[in-house]
């Protein structure tokens, strides 16, 4: 299909984005690699007046080191991030599900930050966020905040970022030590996610110490497994683990789709949950 007519600038800072962003409101949308809107625009799921192309700013992709936390630029590409050895060695999780993202022409052009400004809880990276306990940094014409994962994600397609925000960066703490796995199901190859699950697992004296278990499309937004979360600290073994995923769906309102039913959604959760916690605690 043809997209609506829009108007089109593409600013060379981000304060010249910003700038657009808030002259145009809740009418602007924000262009990085396109995976995302540009289907919307095709199929005239979106109407902007006025598409802020950001993929040429420079300074806004690329990973450095901050101390004990792993700063990522949000027009760092999935292909990046994948490749990327500080990402590979302290935050592995990002990585081994961002490998997963749809194919290899969407890797080399969709973006960490344009994927979790889109908020698509079947999006398979907004859960690792939530499981990495990412901070997501927005540039306004007040400055720069820092936005918790677990406060970024408000509803369907729906974030934290005020129209006149942008995006600019994520900042994960490492997660050396800690043994994760990114486990999901699907219909076929390079589609949307049924069910996703990133977990994370640090392990002492043979038990689990603390897990964190991302949920992808389990509800209008990710989530965050805190029942099973609790349920699984001090696991110590497959059945311990089993039992603990029982819970994983407590707390959470999966959809309905053509794709599948609530009930099997969280049925596919438990399953996929005990999966990616053996795995991650090396106990598979």
């Amino acid at each position: 299909m043809i997209p609506p007519a829009f108007e089109y600038a593409r600013p060379k800072t981000v304060e010249e984005a910003v700038r657009l962003l808030g002259e145009a409101g809740d009418e602007a949308k924000v262009l990085a690699g396109g995976q995302s809107l540009l289907p919307l625009l095709r199929l005239r799921l979106a109407f902007p007046e006025l598409v802020v192309d950001v993929g040429r700013i420079p300074g806004l992709a690329g990973v450095r080191e901050d101390g004990d936390t792993l700063v990522i630029g949000a027009l760092t590409t999935h292909h990046g991030v994948i490749r990327d050895p500080l990402v590979r060695r302290h935050a592995g999780l990002l990585a081994a599900a961002t490998a997963t993202v749809a194919d290899p022409a969407v890797r080399h052009r969709g973006t960490l930050g344009g994927s979790l400004a889109h908020a698509d809880p079947a999006g398979d990276l907004p859960a690792v966020a939530l499981a990495l306990d990412a901070e997501l940094v927005a540039a306004g014409p007040d400055g720069r905040r820092a936005i918790p994962a677990r406060e970024f994600f408000v509803g369907y397609l729906q974030t934290a970022l005020s129209p006149d925000e942008l995006l600019v960066e994520v900042r994960l703490p490492k997660a050396d030590g800690w043994g994760f796995h990114y486990e999901k199901f699907q219909r076929v190859a390079q589609s949307w996610a049924i069910v996703g699950i990133a977990a994370m697992v640090r392990r002492e004296d043979g038990h689990i110490a603390e897990a964190r278990v991302g949920l992808t499309n389990m509800g209008a937004t990710p989530l965050r497994a805190r029942a099973a979360e609790a349920a699984l600290a001090g696991a110590d073994g497959p059945d311990a683990v089993a039992r603990a995923a029982r819970s994983v769906a407590e707390g959470t309102q999966p959809g309905q789709d053509a794709s599948a039913a609530p009930d099997y959604r969280a049925h596919l959760a438990q399953v996929l949950t005990r999966r990616a916690v053996l795995t991650a605690a090396g106990m598979g």
